[in-house]
């Protein structure tokens, strides 16, 4: 089974990459984060005819996440209460007896300000989910953009960034808890050197040759799934093409 996770930072605007990375991968699952459209204007019918089940929500400019499926995507649980609070951060279902979890984790603006504080109260709610709802034995999937660094390796200047938004410490001791649970960050199996990235940002020059970016966006497992893992990887093809995202995708493979 072959995964992906792409924040496409407006899937209407990126609509053309989406489909033709599709077409030259073949998912079996893709989790979309910031898709940034109202749910009535999500463009489902274009991923329909390519024959993937989808679930999503999303608002006009901000967030928004979705889950693409060649399998029929079950137990739908779309925000984390029967409210669907945080609904269009949050989506979870099932596939071939796989939960999965796709998550847009809060950016957090600076560590001094409100939106931090609702970063961290956010990951603390999703590690309750987990804890309340899973057990490490699940066949559970956690994708999306973490807006999280947490290894030095992750971000290419680790000493200079200590402290700044996506590379705090209280960022990465919300992390571990979550390894600390179960999780497995399988990309991390299989790839060890630095200078592997998934956001670049648009206002630095360069960015991509300069080797000036974060590893943000991840694919965690349970220990039993992350056993099946037999590769993970990072494609930045659709980083370099003409109007990307900020952010490129991060693949992996299972033997499921």
């Amino acid at each position: 089974m072959k995964v992906a996770s792409f924040n496409v930072n407006s899937i209407r605007a990126r609509l053309p990459i989406v489909l033709d990375w599709i077409r030259k991968e073949s998912p079996d699952v893709l989790c979309l984060q910031e898709t940034k459209v109202p749910d009535a204007d999500f463009p489902q019918t274009a991923f329909k005819d390519m024959n993937y089940s989808v679930v999503f929500r999303g608002e006009k400019s901000y967030n928004g996440v979705a889950i693409f499926s060649k399998i029929p995507l079950k137990n739908v649980q779309i925000g984390f209460d029967e409210y669907e609070s945080e609904g269009s951060r949050l989506i979870i279902a099932t596939v071939n007896k796989i939960t999965i979890v796709n998550t847009y984790v809060p950016q957090g603006v600076h560590p001094l300000m409100k939106q931090f504080r609702y970063k961290l109260d956010f990951l603390r709610r999703l590690y309750d989910c987990f804890d309340k709802n899973f057990q490490q034995d699940t066949a559970l999937l956690w994708m999306g953009d973490f807006n999280v660094a947490p290894e030095p390796i992750d971000v290419y200047d680790p000493n200079h960034l200590l402290g700044n938004i996506g590379y705090h410490p209280d960022e990465h001791a919300a992390l571990q808890r979550f390894k600390e649970w179960g999780f497995v960050d399988v990309f991390r199996l299989y790839q060890h050197d630095p200078g592997q990235y998934t956001f670049w940002d648009y206002r630095v020059k360069n960015a991509i040759a300069r080797k000036i970016g974060w590893r943000v966006d991840h694919i965690w497992a349970t220990p039993a799934l992350a056993e099946k893992s037999t590769k993970a990887w990072i494609d930045i093809a659709p980083r370099l093409l003409e109007k990307p995202s900020d952010h490129t995708i991060i693949a992996a493979e299972f033997r499921i």
